[in-house]
């Protein structure tokens, strides 16, 4: 049964016809005392609670009505539905044990999928019932070909991840850089009911402010200078599939605005257009910055967190599972043989031993390139200690150097514009590449061409 608490007899028969429409048996109540009376009389599954009364239009006694369940019923999940002008009630809704919100006027397609999704996730207590799969049991029950380790907190990690997939859950991945947040992210999405749907990727980190609407909603030819043609927007790019929003940290202020607004509704109008375009996606998104200490600092907004963080989980370092060094070096020379065809290649126990020991800074990916550059530079297939000690300066410090020819060239910001230009051609313009040769992170780098004016594609 799910529960209605809302004061406007029109929303309450509103929201009934929807939820009845939809297969669920629903009870309405009118004020907090009927909601109470009815909660104790038969606890609901689920409860959408409205946050004003019309005894009081600041939301004190929603969120003393909302303290008042979560004291009678701690595990009842409640959605807080609320007017985008008051949103902040909403965020401290969410402080006090809401599991979502929803704003005022609501898309009727998204509040179902949120009903849907939180009965899905606190159905048998999922979310709080302690991980106990081993990781053959993982990888039989889901598809985890790609993420290599048995360290317990990884595989505590996959096992939220294989349990959320199945839902419509906003997911948000932490770790450190090259920890491996988009296999994560990836592997929900192939697990979920939307596996047959488009995978889309966006590094928000890379797009400029002034482009962020053009990139993320799409535009129409003539929208603005240099708008040629159509494009279409990432957004309707994973309409019926998975969105992943990665460096979601650093996102500006203005970007995370419109961002609240496309999530809350799942509406958008694309650059040069009047038409109102709706959208189904599953959100999943990823940093590497501690987003409730940018919160405090005034950097990111507390109601997109909410709205992105339904669902967290937390990536450990490199550092913290330092007994899946050997199985990820093994899987990433498995690789090297078939890739570059040398069946022969390994590693001794004691160059193991040794990877084993060192600070891997940069995560898997570190690990993963000095693996590769180990292979690709050393001719003979037994590898030592010393062939990975030869090559592993290279992946920590920059190993692009340039030539300066007068004293006007030698100021730091034309040092590291003429570094970066010269990596990007002994690349070819492979960002990933040219970002691990400078000791930079993708999004970094992004900053930095932004910065220098250096293109993406062409760079001169």
């Amino acid at each position: 049964m799910i529960l209605i608490v809302d004061d406007d007899r029109a929303v309450r028969a509103s929201l009934n016809l929807l939820l009845k429409k939809a297969g669920y048996e629903t009870a309405e109540a009118a004020d907090p005392d009927e909601a109470l009376a009815v909660i104790r009389e038969k606890p609901p599954a689920l409860c959408l609670l409205d946050m004003n009364f019309s005894r009081a239009t600041t939301g004190e006694e929603g969120l003393r009505l909302l303290k008042n369940i979560k004291q009678m019923h701690p595990g009842l999940p409640i959605i807080l539905i609320t007017a985008w002008g008051s949103i902040s009630l909403a965020v401290a809704g969410m402080k006090l044990g809401a599991s979502d919100f929803i704003t005022k006027p609501w898309n009727n397609d998204f509040l179902l999928g949120a009903v849907r999704t939180i009965l899905e996730l606190t159905k048998e207590n999922r979310i709080l019932r302690p991980i106990t799969y081993d990781r053959a049991r993982l990888d039989q029950i889901y598809h985890f070909e790609n993420i290599v380790g048995t360290d317990e907190k990884l595989l505590q990690v996959l096992g939220t991840a294989g349990s959320v997939s199945a839902t419509d859950a906003a997911v948000l991945i932490l770790g450190e850089s090259g920890t491996g947040k988009e296999l994560v992210a990836e592997a929900i999405h192939a697990n979920s009911r939307r596996r047959r749907g488009p995978f889309v990727k966006v590094n928000l980190g890379g797009i400029p402010p002034d482009l962020f609407e053009s990139e993320m909603f799409g535009h129409k030819k003539g929208a603005f200078t240099g708008a040629v043609g159509d494009r279409l927007g990432r957004f309707e790019m994973a309409h019926g599939g998975t969105i992943f929003l990665d460096e979601i940290g650093d996102l500006d202020l203005a970007g995370q605005v419109k961002l609240l607004r496309v999530l809350q509704d799942r509406s958008f109008e694309a650059l040069g257009t009047s038409t109102t375009r709706y959208v189904d996606f599953r959100l999943i998104s990823a940093t590497n910055r501690n987003l409730e200490e940018i919160i405090r600092q005034g950097g990111f907004r507390e109601d997109l967190y909410y709205r992105i963080n339904l669902i967290s989980l937390q990536l450990p370092s490199l550092r913290e599972r330092r007994q899946d060094i050997p199985l990820l070096a093994q899987h990433f020379m498995n690789n090297m043989k078939l890739l570059y065809g040398r069946p022969a290649l390994k590693a001794s126990s004691a160059a193991l031993n040794w990877l084993i020991s060192q600070p891997w800074a940069g995560n898997v990916r570190e690990l993963k390139n000095l693996v590769e550059r180990t292979i690709l530079l050393t001719p003979h297939d037994d590898l030592e200690i010393s062939d990975f000690q030869a090559h592993c300066r290279t992946l920590s410090q920059p190993s692009i150097s340039v030539d300066l020819t007068s004293p006007a060239d030698s100021t730091l910001e034309n040092m590291e514009k003429a570094m970066i230009m010269k990596a990007m051609r002994l690349h070819h313009g492979n960002l990933s590449k040219v970002a691990a040769s400078l000791g930079l992170s993708r999004g970094a780098l992004y900053r930095r061409l932004e910065k220098h004016g250096i293109s993406h594609e062409n760079p001169q």
